[in-house]
C-alpha cells in the first residue's frame, strides 16, 4: 500500500473512527443523566444527531469521498452499519455502571442512523441534478 492510498483511506475512514469513539466514549461514562441538566436537549436528539452523523460518514467513505459514488445501495448498507453499531453499543452499555441497553434508545440510533444514510443520498442525487443542469 502506497502512502497516498493510506492517507486516503485514512482522511475517508478515519471521520467514521472518530465517531465511533465519540459515541464509545460517551456510553461509557457511569450514570449519565443529561435530562437531569436543565436546557438540555431530548435524549432521542443525541441518539438520532449521533448515529446520522456516523451513517453519513460512512456513505461518504463508501462512496469514495465522491458525488458520483452515493449510490441508494450505499446508503443503505451505511445505515445498516450504524444501527448494527448502534446495537452494540447499547449492549456495551449494559455493562456500565447506571446505563443500561434500552430498546427505545436502540430505535432512535436506527431511526438517526435510516435518516443520516437518506439526507446523505438525497443531497448526492441533488447536487448531481444541479450539476448536470449546469452544463
Amino acid at each position: 500500500m502506497t502512502s497516498t492510498s493510506l492517507a486516503r483511506r485514512l482522511a475517508l475512514w478515519g471521520p467514521v473512527a472518530l465517531q465511533m469513539a465519540v459515541i464509545f466514549g460517551a456510553s461509557s461514562l457511569p450514570n449519565l443523566d443529561l435530562g437531569a441538566v436543565p436546557g438540555s436537549p431530548p435524549d432521542w436528539i443525541g441518539h438520532g444527531v449521533g448515529y446520522g452523523l456516523l451513517a453519513g460518514l460512512i456513505l461518504r467513505a463508501l462512496a469514495g469521498g465522491r458525488l458520483s459514488g452515493v449510490t441508494a445501495g450505499r446508503a443503505a448498507v451505511s445505515a445498516t452499519a450504524a444501527a448494527v453499531y448502534g446495537l452494540s453499543d447499547e449492549f456495551h452499555q449494559s455493562f456500565v455502571p447506571g446505563r443500561f441497553a434500552g430498546a427505545a434508545d436502540l430505535a432512535f440510533d436506527a431511526a438517526g442512523a435510516l435518516l443520516g444514510g437518506l439526507a446523505g443520498w438525497v443531497w448526492a442525487r441533488a447536487r448531481r441534478s444541479s450539476r448536470s443542469a449546469r452544463v
